[in-house]
This record gives C-alpha cells, structure tokens and sequence, in this order.
C-alpha cells in the first residue's frame, strides 16, 4: 500500500487535482482511497456527482458510533471516498477532525478490510499543525507532495510546508517527493516555481497546465478524467498519477501494474 500526503494551499486546486489522480489510478483497476483532510468537506466531490457525502464527525454526533458504510462511499469511478469533516463552526478545532477519522478508521480496519493499493490524503496547507500535520507525522503518509502555482501566497504556503515536511523526516516520517505545479498563468510562472524548488531542495515532479475543461467537468460534478477521458488534461492526469504510484529512491510501491 502506497500512502500519499497532498498538501497545498487553500484554493489552489488541489482538491480538483487529487480527485482526478485518484479517478486515473482506479482506471488503472487499482484500489484507491481519498481521504479528504479539510473541514470543508469538499474533497470528493467531483467524484460523488457534486454531493458532498457523510463526514466522519458529522456521522459521530449524529449516531454516536458509526460503520464503515456510514463513512466510505463508492464512487462511480471506483474510488473509495472518505471526508473527515470538521467541528460545529465556531467551535472546536478543525484539526481534531482529521485526528478522529483516522483513528475511527484504523478502529474499524478499514485499510485491512478494503485493502487499497494507494491512499491518498488531500490535506489543506494554509497550517501544518495538530491534525492538520497527522499525515506526516503520525505514520499515514510514506511521501508529501506539494500543489502550488506561481503566487506568492501559494509559494509561501508551500515553503512553510516543505520545512515541517523535512523537520518530520528526520524523526522517520514522510519524506518530501516534490512540487507539482497546477498553473495560474501568472507571469514568470515556472521560473517562479523552478526558484522556490531549488530553495526547498525539491524536484518539480509535473506542471499541469491552465485548461478550461476542468471547470467544464467541475460543473457536471464529475473530474476530467471521467467527463472527458480522451482529453488532453485528462491524460496529463493520467501521467501524473502514473508518476505518482511508481517507487522512488526512499521506498517501494507494492501496487499491481
């Protein structure tokens, strides 16, 4: 089972991007789980239809308890979708939802029960604290990847996220794999992130373009690589979550090819 962190600034389009890597990994008849680590909760929608499915908190005040019916869906693509949700707003800490679905998860075995070849966790990174930092530091994760674009904030988000990533690597966590760039078409844009790269000591491992189909696909609840496979964007997906499964220097990944 290979286990990945994505972490990225809010609204950079990471959640568009981890849902369409996981839609072309379950293409590829792997077994894939995204868990959504924002109190949002709005991870796996483009693979639901648009719906937004049960929290893991939410579920936990309602029932009380919950099963993994109650918290995994199924989507039509084949992934395995799970939102841990977050505190009444206001009150609480976000953090503790992400703290609480996983331990809910590991308490009902669902990684030994649906047995996925990859999860990936979708983790927002304007903060790398509490729950927020658990896919690094609390043994979940195997590698953090990075989506940012050429924006200051994002480069910034993406700088402060790198040093924990590298300060929890030394104590045997998560290892940082790399950047990936999902375009703004701001000016300078891949000098910009080529720079923050070599400031960080880490690879760009793909850029995905600009491209108006993901808003197309976002609009009928669906991610690119289902509405339309045979595009282009759709295929740059399909090639970064080829990278992504493949092993690297610092460990194997034990998925079927």
């Amino acid at each position: 089972m290979k286990k990945i962190a994505i972490y990225g600034k809010g609204g950079i389009g990471k959640s568009t991007t981890v849902s369409n890597v996981s839609a072309a990994i379950a293409a590829m008849g792997l077994t894939v789980m995204q868990i959504g680590c924002d109190p949002k909760a709005d991870s796996t929608c483009n693979l639901t239809g648009g719906k937004n499915i049960p929290t893991v908190l939410n579920t936990l005040r309602e029932k009380g308890d919950a099963v993994l019916e109650d918290i995994v869906v199924k989507s039509p693509s084949g992934v395995l979708c799970v939102e841990s949700g977050g505190p009444v707003p206001g009150v609480g800490c976000a953090g503790r939802g992400i703290i609480t679905a996983f331990e809910k998860l590991e308490e009902l075995d669902a990684y030994e029960i649906y047995r996925p070849d990859v999860v990936l966790y979708d983790v927002l990174g304007d903060v790398v604290c509490g729950g927020f930092s658990m896919p690094i530091r609390g043994g979940y994760a195997d590698e953090v990847c990075i989506v940012t674009s050429g924006e200051m904030m994002s480069l910034y988000a993406a700088s402060n996220i790198a040093h924990a990533v590298k300060s929890f690597g030394k104590r045997g966590y998560a290892t940082l794999r790399g950047l990936i760039l999902n375009a703004k078409n701001v000016e300078g844009e891949n000098e910009l992130v080529d720079k923050a790269a070599e400031e960080i000591e880490a690879p760009v491992l793909y850029r995905l373009p600009r491209h108006p189909l993901v808003q197309q696909a976002e609009a009928q609840g669906k991610t690119v690589v289902e509405a339309f496979p045979d595009s282009d964007m759709a295929a740059h997906y399909r090639e970064l979550a080829q990278l992504l499964i493949q092993e690297t220097a610092g460990g194997g990944c034990s998925c079927p090819m």
